[in-house]
């Protein structure tokens, strides 16, 4: 079966009212994206709990798939009508062939080297150096593959920290990366914990694809005790609002480490914790960053 991909360009105003319509003239999906990207004017749109949410890009490329067998010039001039926008506008139509795209998808993941001894690997894939410390996992519904900025920053962190014995505490551990990395790199223990009950079923199955002992769980009070080394890989927001819960679950002369913050955050997320930890070391990549420090 083929489908067909038809593309306009609008600006913000107009983004929404024309997704809408598209879907009401039978559209299947309809993808927005920067019409900028990939040039110098693209605009990166982050959102924060808390924080109001920029809506669109000032240029908006959108993109609605329909059926092979669908009137896309119809459905196109129905649209703009009904979203109120002149049938002058410009669009365009290709042919999208039908994929394997369970395959596709997984073409997308190849195993990922953090460190020289410290990979990523998802389970179709042959561990490029056996004799590394080999973390099997596959993209999932919960967030923490190796492939973000963040998470390997995190990694790369571990690695450098963690020490035969250690106890560690991964607070929102997604897909749960982060505290099995740690039990494979001499950890005794290690917690992690996640709001989301999806993440942590799928924590815990990745602990037992990868034959360590990590525990997960859904609340915080469930903790046993404070750990020598709390991660967290979030966002800045909750990050600050969360310092003094985890300021309590690190053990004094233990260590934070703190991801998902953008450069233009570390100084808000630096200060929230500077009441609690001495503050030593800063991390970067692209344009996120990790923070770090030991408990007074």
């Amino acid at each position: 079966m083929s489908w067909h991909s038809v593309t306009l360009i609008v600006d913000a105003r107009s983004v929404e009212a024309l997704s809408e319509a598209l879907l009401e003239a039978g559209a299947i999906s309809v993808d927005v994206a920067d019409a900028e990207a990939g040039s110098e004017a693209e605009q990166p749109l982050f959102a924060e709990p808390g924080e109001a949410r920029a809506e669109s890009w000032p240029l908006n490329c959108v993109t609605a798939l329909f059926a092979e067998q669908a009137d896309v010039a119809s459905a196109v001039a129905a649209a703009l009508r009904t979203a109120g926008l002149p049938d002058t506008i410009p669009w365009r139509a290709e042919a999208l062939d039908d994929r394997d795209w369970v395959r596709a998808t997984r073409d997308q993941f190849t195993p990922q080297q953090i460190t020289p001894r410290l990979w990523v690997v998802p389970t179709w894939h042959t561990p490029p150096a056996p004799e590394a410390i080999n973390i099997i996992l596959d993209p999932g519904l919960a967030f923490g593959t190796g492939t973000h900025p963040t998470t390997r920053l995190c990694l790369r962190w571990l690695e450098a920290h963690v020490a035969r014995g250690d106890s560690v505490i991964d607070f929102g551990c997604g897909s749960g990366i982060l505290a099995i990395a740690a039990v494979k790199l001499g950890a005794q223990t290690a917690w992690g914990v996640d709001i989301d009950g999806q993440a942590v079923l799928a924590a815990r199955a990745n602990a037992v694809q990868n034959q360590v002992d990590a525990a997960f769980v859904t609340a915080a009070d469930q903790l046993q005790q404070p750990a020598r080394i709390v991660i967290a890989n979030i966002l800045a927001n909750p990050l600050s609002v969360l310092a003094p819960l985890l300021a309590r679950l690190t053990l004094s002369g233990g260590r934070v480490a703190l991801s998902g913050i953008l450069a233009e955050q570390a100084s808000e997320v630096h200060a929230a914790y500077s009441a609690w930890f001495d503050m030593d070391q800063t991390e970067h990549e692209a344009e996120w960053v990790l923070l770090s420090g030991v408990r007074r």
